[in-house]
């Protein structure tokens, strides 16, 4: 892969995947718009492995709290007084990373391959439904659908609620949200977001929890794939370290930036763009 189409990626993953707007969707349609061939499943990996490292930088506050509540848990660090709090935003992180596991395993195992043939209209290619529903229609339809969601819910909720005030039901339901985000086109960071808005926790918070949420799920997905980097040749893998790094850079400003402006605007700015990319992508292909 040349440079240039690793600076692409690595741009549009760092910006969409922190704003409501879906990063798989754009990442996917990279190859509509440009000549490169599609990226494939390893580099999409490794630029969300730098967007995992610019949460944890960016967020390094909340995890080690995280991290605290991790060890309490095993009877490490029990004698802290805010044990008991880490402890339980810890498990409730927890909770809510487990609906996203299930709901992978479960297309993994092709659970899902007869609704999304029936709903969708897809034609399930060698029982892989991920493969299967990379097209332009489903990300147009989610970018449209979830967008007005998103909007409803940036609306209609309330703006009291801060991470720490995550019980074991918010975790639950934001996990819930996030397993929905394996379609492409839904965003993982715009459902979530839009749970957590319904929830009634406060904009800039329902961002921090979003990204907080995604950290054992991107994780996971990065440690998994990290033998057939290494097994699929070292050009690949040095690509995908660029792209990671990269990644890691735009990601980090772009995190910055949405942090800022949700303490003073409202998403519908993402809510407008989201609609007018879905209609523009059924309108043009």
């Amino acid at each position: 892969m040349t440079f240039i189409q690793l600076l692409i990626i690595a741009v549009v993953q760092g910006i969409t995947e922190f704003l409501p707007i879906s990063s798989s969707g754009h990442l996917i349609l990279i190859p509509t718009f440009t000549d490169f061939p599609d990226q494939g499943p390893l580099i999409d990996v490794a630029v969300h492995v730098g967007s995992l490292l610019a949460i944890i930088v960016y967020f390094l506050k909340d995890v080690l709290v995280l991290a605290r509540g991790g060890f309490a848990s095993i009877g490490i660090g029990t004698r802290n007084p805010n044990a008991p709090a880490e402890r339980r935003l810890f498990w409730w992180i927890v909770l809510g990373t487990i609906p996203a596991v299930a709901f992978g395993l479960a297309i993994k195992l092709g659970a899902f391959n007869s609704i999304a043939e029936t709903m969708f209209n897809i034609t399930v290619v060698d029982d892989d439904l991920m493969s299967s529903i990379r097209f332009t229609d489903l990300i147009a339809f989610n970018l449209i659908v979830y967008g007005i969601l998103l909007g409803i819910a940036d609306w209609v909720g309330k703006e009291v609620k801060s991470f720490e005030d995550m019980s074991w039901r918010d975790g639950l339901i934001v996990g819930i949200a996030q397993a929905l985000a394996i379609i492409p086109g839904t965003s993982r960071s715009g459902v979530t977001m839009t749970a957590a808005r319904f929830l009634g926790y406060k904009r800039v918070e329902a961002a921090r929890f979003s990204f907080l949420l995604s950290i054992p799920a991107v994780a996971g997905a990065g440690v998994l794939i990290v033998p057939e980097i290494f097994e699929a040749g070292a050009v690949l893998a040095l690509d995908a370290l660029i792209a990671g790094v990269l990644t890691f850079i735009a990601a980090f400003a772009t995190m910055a930036f949405l942090m800022n402006f949700l303490k003073r605007a409202s998403m519908m700015v993402f809510v407008v763009y989201r609609i007018a990319m879905g209609c523009a992508l059924l309108w043009f292909f």
